[in-house]
C-alpha cells in the first residue's frame, strides 16, 4: 500500500510547476505568449502587466508580472470573469513593488487580499461570487468548447476593489481551456447510452478513462475534457438527472447493465485501447466506480476515487443497482445553526446496510482513494480506513494508494478552480443550502498536488 498525506506544512508550500510556452499547448492560437495593456504617460514608461502564457489549460500555471510600477508602493492585483450563467466572480491581492517598481506572482508573496503568501494562482483559485451575487453559487464549466475569459488589473495601493472609485494602472486579459487545439467533443446517445466523448488529438489507439460525477446529476464534460488534452480519452457519462434518462427524477434508474455498457462501449472504440481502461468518480461517483471495478463485471486498469462512499446511501431497489429517492431518508442529514445541510454522517460505514456496500476485499487491480480531511459532504476519511484496513487483511495492501490532505473539502477537482465552501442544494420545497467543506489556500494545494499524481497514477497504470 502506497500512502500520500499532505501535512500542513507541506500546504503551505505551493508546488513549483515549470512555465509552458503557450504554442505548447495552443499551437494553433496566435503566435505569442503573453498579453499586454499598456497606458500611456508623459512622465515615465507606461505600467504594464503581463500574463503568459495567456492562453493556457486549466491546469497549467501561468506567469502575471507588472513592470514600470512606482518602487516599494502598494499594489493591489484585481481578477474578475463571467461565469456561462452572468455572475461576476472575482479575486484581489495586495503586493509591494520591489526597488525596480517590479511585481511577479511567481515569486512574491500577496500580503493581504483574497490569499496570502506566494501564491501564483491565487487569483484564479482565490475566484468568489462579488458581493450582490445569486447566494450558494458554485463555479462550473458547461460549455468545454469556450474558455473562462478572465480580466485582471494592477489598482493604484492596497484597496478592495469595490471600495469605491479606483485607479486602473495596467490590464490584461488570460484564457482558460479544458480543451486543447485538436481535441475532440462527441456526444453519445446510442445503446441507452448518454455521455460525451473526448478524444485526445491524433489516430491513437489511446488508453481511456470512464468518468463519474456525484448526485448533482446532468453531464458534467471538464474533468473529462482534460484528461483528453492530457492524452487520455475519457467518456463523461450521466446516470441519473437528464433528460435522455429515464425517471422518475433524484433515483438512479439505470443499474449495472447501463455501466457495463458504457465500458464496453470504451472498448470497442476503434481509437480506444481496450485493454488499459481506468474509472473515476466523485462523491456518490466515487461508489460506482468502486461498483463497476469489483462487482460488474468488467476490467478495469486502475480506479480513482475523490471523497465518496463505500456503498450506496440510497436504498436499494434491486440487485442492479438502482435506487429509491435519495432523499426520501433523511435520518442522517444534519443541520447547522444557519440551516445549512451536511451528508457527511449520511455515508457513514456504519450508517451503510451491508448489502449495500461494495466488496473491496475483492479488488483486482489498483486503486487511489483521496480524501480531503475537511470533507463534509461524505465520511471520506472513514471510508478511506476501512478500505485501507479490508484491503490489508485480504493480502491487497499493494493495490491501495491513499492520498489525505488536511483543509481540503469534497470536491476536488482539477487545480486552480475555486471551491465554496457551501452551495445551493435545493430551491424546492424549500431554499436549502449544503455545505461541503475545504479552506481556499489548502484545497488548492490538495487540487494541485492530488492531479499531478492522478497523472503520474495514469502514467503506471495506463501506459506502461
Amino acid at each position: 500500500m502506497f500512502r500520500a498525506f499532505l501535512t500542513a506544512t507541506k500546504i503551505q508550500t505551493r508546488i513549483g510547476i515549470k512555465e509552458k510556452p503557450c504554442l505548447n499547448l495552443h499551437g494553433n492560437l496566435p503566435s505569442f505568449q503573453c498579453a499586454l495593456v499598456r497606458r500611456k504617460s508623459s512622465i515615465r514608461q507606461a505600467p504594464l502587466l503581463t500574463a503568459s502564457p495567456v492562453r493556457a489549460l486549466m491546469d497549467e500555471q501561468i506567469c502575471i508580472k507588472g513592470r514600470f510600477l512606482p518602487p516599494l508602493s502598494p499594489i493591489t492585483v484585481y481578477a474578475q470573469m463571467h461565469s456561462e450563467d452572468g455572475d461576476l466572480w472575482e479575486s484581489f491581492a495586495h503586493y509591494n513593488t520591489n526597488s525596480s517598481g517590479s511585481i511577479n506572482l511567481t515569486s512574491d508573496h500577496s500580503v493581504g487580499g483574497s490569499y496570502v503568501g506566494c501564491e501564483p494562482m491565487g487569483l484564479f483559485w482565490g475566484l468568489h461570487p462579488a458581493p450582490g451575487q445569486r447566494e450558494g453559487l458554485r463555479l462550473r464549466k458547461n460549455n468545454v468548447e469556450s474558455p473562462y475569459t478572465i480580466h485582471i488589473s494592477l489598482l493604484e495601493g492596497h484597496i478592495s476593489p469595490r471600495a469605491g472609485q479606483v485607479t486602473e494602472l495596467a490590464a490584461v486579459t488570460t484564457e482558460r481551456w479544458y480543451m486543447a487545439p485538436g481535441e475532440r467533443r462527441i456526444e453519445i446517445r446510442q445503446n441507452g447510452i448518454v455521455g460525451t466523448l473526448f478524444l485526445p488529438p491524433g489516430p491513437g489507439p489511446f488508453p481511456a478513462m470512464l468518468d463519474l460525477f456525484g448526485m448533482v446529476g446532468g453531464l458534467l464534460e471538464h474533468r473529462s475534457a482534460l484528461l483528453a488534452s492530457r492524452g487520455y480519452a475519457s467518456l463523461s457519462l450521466a446516470y441519473f438527472g437528464h433528460k435522455d434518462l429515464p425517471g422518475p427524477e433524484k433515483c438512479i434508474n439505470v443499474g449495472d447493465s447501463y455501466f457495463k455498457k458504457a465500458f464496453h462501449f470504451l472498448q470497442d472504440h476503434s481509437q480506444i485501447d481496450g485493454d488499459r481502461i481506468g474509472v473515476t468518480g466523485v462523491s456518490f461517483g466515487a461508489y460506482l466506480t468502486l461498483r463497476i471495478g469489483i462487482q460488474i463485471g468488467v476490467k478495469p486498469s486502475c480506479l480513482i476515487c475523490i471523497n465518496g462512499p463505500i456503498g450506496s446511501v440510497s436504498k436499494l431497489v434491486d440487485e442492479s443497482g438502482r435506487t429509491e429517492n435519495f432523499e426520501s431518508d433523511q435520518k442522517h442529514w444534519t443541520f447547522d445553526d444557519q440551516g445549512r445541510v451536511s451528508f457527511r454522517k449520511v455515508s457513514l460505514p456504519s450508517n451503510i446496510p451491508a448489502k449495500n456496500k461494495v466488496k473491496v476485499e475483492n479488488l483486482t487491480c489498483p486503486l487511489m482513494y483521496i480524501v480531503g480531511e475537511d470533507d463534509l459532504g461524505a465520511s471520506s476519511l472513514e471510508t478511506a480506513d476501512l478500505m485501507e484496513e479490508t484491503l490489508r487483511s485480504a493480502g491487497k495492501s499493494h493495490l491501495f494508494t491513499r492520498l489525505s490532505y488536511p483543509g481540503a473539502g469534497h470536491f476536488i477537482e482539477p487545480p486552480y478552480a475555486p471551491n465554496e465552501r457551501m452551495s445551493l442544494w435545493s430551491i424546492k420545497p424549500q431554499k436549502l443550502m449544503s455545505i461541503w467543506g475545504g479552506h481556499p489556500a489548502p484545497h488548492a494545494a490538495a487540487q494541485e498536488d492530488s492531479w499531478k499524481k492522478i497523472l503520474d497514477f495514469l502514467e503506471s497504470n495506463l501506459r506502461r
